[in-house]
């Protein structure tokens, strides 16, 4: 009797601890997208339980001081785990750091979730999966397309054979340069140095196109990576690229990534060209499909709760209801094999030669 009342209590628990917001904590506070957070504090579905900091002068001033108590702030990340006890870390300073971010989560059982890329390097990624997975905590990496409804109805019509086998996929990320769209100075101080971002726009806006390269062709690895970097404002940009071309090169695909801080405007837009037609996704909303001879401009469907925003899908996972599968745009072998794509195009562009990747099967 007493072990079916335990059992009845359990079951009947775990939906309201579902129920229950997430407990995050906050690392860092220098990354732009520290927005994201900020506009949904409010939301209900999280509750911000520290906020770890180690600038002074960012941490006396930030956009969540007006939305947390004072005691909520903390200098240094392990006083804050210890003393806040969250579940889950969202992680919003250097790619560099999402390494020191995860050495000290993952043994404490704490999740992570990074801004897009997962690392600055494969030998940072490779540490970090390691712990994660030793821990088994999750490590998630978030980008702004992987909540658009037209990537994912482009996925699907893929998956549905409407333009026959993928042959080539063009993905064009970025857009005037940080510091003429006038990014933050505690953003563009780690974002234009090549240790704390690993690079410049291959890193910044490669990441995207290699994350839905290898979720369109579900987690193949390529056979060949080349990278061209550019500099076309040294002035501004000394000691990274601002405009990077990658070409990756799979059994049966060719994917170009064309990532820069140079595009006259703002674009997160792709092209997937199949043996029977097109899918031109041209922005979260928009898009063309060329098929049976004719274009059309299909409305995608609206992705459902929680599909459809990082913070909703984190929850989600950590609490059990969703399962990433390892080819997934959150996923950790994603976004393993996209560390891989950009330091390989890195390497390429130094050698000016292509960079064959190891084997071309995950």
């Amino acid at each position: 009797m007493k072990l079916l009342f335990t059992l009845v209590i359990t079951l009947s628990a775990f939906p309201l601890f579902a129920q229950q917001p997430l407990r995050i904590g906050i690392a860092g506070l220098s990354h732009g997208h520290l927005n994201e957070v900020v506009r949904r504090v409010e939301r209900g579905d999280f509750v911000i339980v520290g906020v770890a900091e180690n600038d002074a002068k960012l941490l006396a001033d930030n956009r969540l001081r007006n939305k947390l108590d004072t005691s909520l702030f903390y200098a240094d990340l392990d006083d804050m785990l210890d003393s806040a006890k969250p579940e889950a870390v969202v992680a919003y300073g250097s790619t560099f750091d999402h390494l020191k971010v995860v050495e000290a989560c993952a043994p404490r059982g704490v999740h992570v979730m990074v801004e897009k890329p997962l690392a600055v390097n494969t030998k940072h990624a490779d540490r970090m999966a390691k712990l994660a997975r030793k821990h088994k905590i999750h490590l998630l990496t978030n980008y702004e397309t992987t909540w658009y409804n037209t990537n994912h109805e482009a996925y699907n019509l893929v998956n549905q054979g409407i333009i026959g086998d993928i042959t080539r996929i063009n993905v064009y990320d970025g857009h005037q340069g940080p510091f003429e769209i006038r990014c933050g100075k505690e953003f563009t101080d780690w974002l234009t140095d090549p240790v704390l971002n690993g690079g410049g726009a291959v890193m910044d806006f490669g990441c995207y196109g290699a994350n839905l390269a290898t979720w369109l062709l579900k987690g193949e690895k390529p056979k060949r990576v080349y990278g061209v970097l550019n500099h076309q404002k040294p002035d501004k940009y000394p000691r990274v690229d601002d405009d990077a071309t990658v070409i990756i090169e799979y059994d049966n695909v060719v994917v170009q990534l064309m990532a820069s801080w140079n595009w006259a405007f703002n674009r997160k837009d792709m092209h997937i060209y199949g043996t029977k037609g097109y899918i031109y996704q041209d922005n979260a909303e928009k898009m063309r499909v060329y098929a049976d001879g004719k274009e059309t401009q299909p409305t995608p469907t609206p992705l459902k709760t929680p599909y459809n925003d990082s913070f909703y899908y984190f929850k989600a996972v950590v609490r059990g209801e969703i399962i990433p599968q390892p080819y997934d745009l959150s996923a950790l072998e994603n976004n393993l094999l996209v560390v891989e794509i950009l330091e390989s195009a890195v390497k390429s562009d130094k050698s000016g030669k292509a960079k064959a990747i190891k084997s071309s099967k995950q």
